[in-house]
């Protein structure tokens, strides 16, 4: 299913006339506000395949209906959103899950929805059907050599796929760890891990990045081999140029800075990318900002306000990408509502006045410094976000459009009531 440029234009002419009285009351509000709206319109979020579908927990999953089954139903699915927001432009693949068999068609269906390839994604969390090893205990850190160059040569695969693609990243993201005390040498864990991922440096192009992801727990609850991110610091370190770390908002300890991490991965040009998402206990990958959305602005204060003094573009050198899942949403409705609240972050971050800010600090001015960024925080952004979508050709109100398109219930129709979209 395609969302049709002229629904888009009649849906928006009848917001029209509102959205220009907050948007003039929003400009008198917020300083730069045309350069914000510019650096948006730039902004793009890639969606990651496997967050097409309905989430599960341990216990079950229950299909919301019409999710896509094969690549090129997901693919379909992006452009569809991205009709709706223009924010979306980029997918974010996993392999083997989404293995294309003609990377020349894949390409051209995405160019023709105005889709890119983000960072593809490996994985060795999870046995195939096909393989001749078990990752039970581990793949890169696995005390038998032939499960780690079982995982070495999946995870340069996916870097041939990704080429084909025109990807330039690759995300590795290691469930390898320990249930039990003694189960494993945390030691060679850390030197078997560091050489099959030097194994997988060796094989990326020299224009492409790898990202390390890491994560506190699960699903190994005593030890992870990638637990934090100083252990991915060290990996990137240790690998070179061209490695770097990958933060995934859910991967951490209950109250940890995420924000104070974000600002020294900056400092050390060490921070690759994002994966967004929001939690109120561990890894919950509920909506971005649904829970915590002082939180996501502050990250991003710290974002603009590293990228800047590194003299980074905002929108091409950090990977964004959304990872959440949800059992309850419709999983299409979820991301788009995701998109809009990183966006609303960025821009109020956009919107601090960071000079002051400094001045403030440098002054130990506690008052004035809290001041600063809860102000911007507090100040309605929407329709900067708003204006942005509709100057690129998107809706006011992408997900309005998308109930009143009855977009779910003619994918149903068209897919079926009960599909799977991932591997899991």
């Amino acid at each position: 299913m395609r969302i049709n440029k002229e629904d888009i234009l009649d849906y928006n002419q009848g917001l029209l006339e509102p959205h220009q009285e907050k948007l003039a009351f929003t400009k008198r509000e917020v300083t730069g506000a045309e350069q914000i709206i510019q650096k948006l319109i730039d902004f793009q979020i890639a969606i990651p395949s496997w967050a097409l579908g309905t989430g599960g927990t341990r216990f079950g999953r229950f299909s919301g209906g019409g999710e896509p089954g094969s690549l090129e139903q997901k693919i379909e699915d992006i452009g569809l959103m991205h009709a709706l927001n223009q924010s979306s432009g980029a997918i974010s693949l996993h392999i083997p899950w989404d293995t294309t068999s003609d990377a020349a068609a894949t390409m051209s269906q995405a160019k023709e929805l105005g889709l890119v390839f983000d960072a593809v994604n490996s994985n060795t969390f999870q046995d195939q059907s096909n393989q001749e090893y078990s990752y039970k205990f581990g793949s890169l850190q696995h005390v038998d050599p032939r499960v780690r160059k079982q995982a070495v040569n999946h995870n340069i695969e996916v870097i041939k796929q990704g080429i084909e693609l025109g990807s330039k990243s690759l995300t590795v993201w290691l469930s390898d760890g320990s249930c039990f005390p003694g189960q494993l040498n945390f030691k060679k864990a850390f030197q078997n891990t560091l050489e099959s991922l030097k194994e997988i440096y060796d094989a990326l192009p020299a224009d492409w990045k790898i990202f390390v992801e890491y994560k506190a727990f699960e699903p190994n609850f005593y030890s992870m081999t990638v637990g934090d991110w100083g252990q991915s610091l060290l990996f990137a370190n240790k690998l070179g140029d061209k490695a770097y770390t990958l933060v995934d908002l859910g991967h951490h300890l209950p109250n940890a800075n995420i924000e104070q991490i974000v600002s020294l991965l900056l400092m050390e040009e060490k921070l690759g990318g994002f994966h967004f998402n929001d939690s109120k206990y561990g890894d919950d990958d509920l909506t971005a900002g649904s829970v915590k959305p002082y939180q996501l602005f502050l990250i991003f204060n710290e974002l603009v306000q590293g990228m800047d003094e590194n003299k980074m573009n905002h929108a091409k050198d950090l990977a964004w990408m959304i990872d959440a899942s949800h059992n309850v949403k419709d999983p299409l409705e979820d991301l788009m509502q995701s998109v809009e609240a990183i966006m609303m972050a960025y821009a109020q971050a956009l919107s601090v006045d960071q000079e002051a800010l400094q001045h403030a600090q440098d002054d130990n001015d506690v008052v004035t410094a809290q001041n600063i960024l809860q102000n911007a925080f507090r100040t309605d952004v929407r329709a900067l976000v708003a204006e942005a979508r509709l100057r690129a050709g998107g809706s006011l109100n992408p997900v309005g459009l998308y109930r009143k398109l009855d977009v779910r219930d003619k994918l149903i129709r068209e897919r079926g009531a009960k599909t799977i979209a991932t591997g899991l």
